[in-house]
């Protein structure tokens, strides 16, 4: 981390234990993700509520390279409770963004365009031939929109292709939109 972590205590006495267990946090996070620039921790009480007692605030701020992390755990009736799940959600969304800023986001297959070349209606499948003249099959629950009744020999489609057990299957069928 670059500049020093920060711990705020709002309406809270300021406690040694409490300080503690988020250093403890405050140092796996930055195992998790080395280029933290700043982190700001606040714990607060937030009110006393009638019936469950004192409930408590985390709030975690993370300054990393070209964002920022917030994330905000409100209404734990323990302190430590609260101080746990913040940082899980926040181990989370470093993680998140540390593999998108790595490009290792799961990148999504094209669609591919078709046209309904045979249904089978009773039965409730049919075929697409692509652009290539390669058929697909596909069934009634891989149709997304409209329903498979309103699909017709003809209707050009947009798709998912792939790998079924018998050849290759559409799947997210929808009528293909013109612009």
């Amino acid at each position: 981390m670059q500049l020093p972590m920060q711990i705020v205590f709002r309406d809270l006495p300021r406690s040694e234990a409490i300080e503690a267990a988020i250093e403890e946090k405050v140092g796996k996070l930055d195992g998790y993700y080395e280029h933290i620039m700043r982190c700001r921790v606040t714990a607060a009480l937030v009110a006393k509520h009638k019936h469950q007692g004192k409930l408590f605030n985390i709030r975690v701020d993370l300054t990393v390279p070209g964002g920022e992390i917030v994330v905000n755990r409100d209404n734990a009736e323990d302190i430590y409770v609260a101080i746990r799940d913040a940082f899980d959600h926040a181990r989370r969304r470093l993680e998140d963004f540390a593999r998108r800023q790595r490009g290792d986001v799961k990148a999504h297959e094209p669609e591919a365009h078709g046209r309904v070349v045979r249904l089978f209606a009773e039965d409730g499948y049919g075929f697409i031939e692509d652009g290539d003249g390669r058929e697909c099959y596909f069934h009634r629950y891989n149709v997304v929109h409209p329903d498979f009744d309103a699909l017709a020999v003809g209707d050009e489609v947009v798709f998912l292709e792939e790998a079924g057990s018998d050849g290759p299957q559409a799947n997210r069928v929808r009528l293909r939109r013109h612009a």
